[in-house]
């Protein structure tokens, strides 16, 4: 009895292994067709007979990504097929267009606990330590800032297009040249900003196929 049970298993291990080479070699093979044919709708709605659905994506920062998706329109590259994803999703980059995005660094004055006149005071002695080199931007981020995401990381935002922050951070951030340190007071409190470098384009769009396996 044990030796037919062992014989099953060993037929149900062969089996499955069989069935995942196949399916492998099946996507490598779908990938492949996929990225040189001309008509990719054509392609997976006629041939593979498969779901596809074509998504607009923004990419709001370059230092973190909402999904795969956004993911892919920031990293991926033309052209190219990506995935799958959980086994049931391929992505091919259709187009990809520029965006201007902005690297940003705050340090976010904890304004519950303090009045409006500290929290100023205390943004203005930041700034001056700065500006006197004293200290760095990123060693007053550690010390003093409320954002303690950020505040591990210097204060750095990473780099954002315009309309992915608060509004009157994005209003400042557009106006202010890079290496100005100025405070902002918006929904979340005083903020001490600066931006380190110079806005520039990156890939902040991208259409992308989508293909349900």
């Amino acid at each position: 009895m044990t030796r037919y049970v062992c014989r099953f298993c060993l037929i149900s291990f062969l089996v499955i292994g069989l069935t995942i080479q196949s399916f492998c070699q099946s996507i490598t093979q779908i990938k492949k067709e996929l990225e040189a044919t001309p008509d990719p709708l054509g392609y997976v709605k006629n041939k593979l007979k498969k779901k596809v659905i074509i998504d607009t994506v923004t990419v709001f920062s370059s230092a973190s990504f909402i999904g795969v998706a956004d993911s892919i329109a920031f990293k991926g590259k033309l052209n190219k097929v990506y995935g799958p994803f959980d086994n049931k999703v391929l992505y091919k980059v259709l187009a990809k267009v520029p965006n201007t995005f902005y690297q940003v660094s705050h340090i976010l004055i904890d304004t519950p606990s303090f009045s409006i006149a500290f929290a100023e005071k205390l943004a203005g002695d930041i700034i001056t330590k700065i500006k006197s080199k004293e200290a760095s931007f990123a060693d007053m981020a550690r010390a003093y800032s409320n954002d303690n995401l950020s505040a591990g990381q210097g204060g750095d935002l990473g780099w954002f297009i315009r309309g992915a922050m608060l509004p009157q951070l994005d209003e400042a951030v557009a106006s202010h040249k890079a290496g100005e340190i100025y405070t902002v007071w918006t929904a979340a409190g005083l903020h001490v900003v600066t931006s380190k470098a110079a806005p520039k384009k990156m890939d902040g769009f991208a259409l992308l196929l989508r293909v349900m396996l």
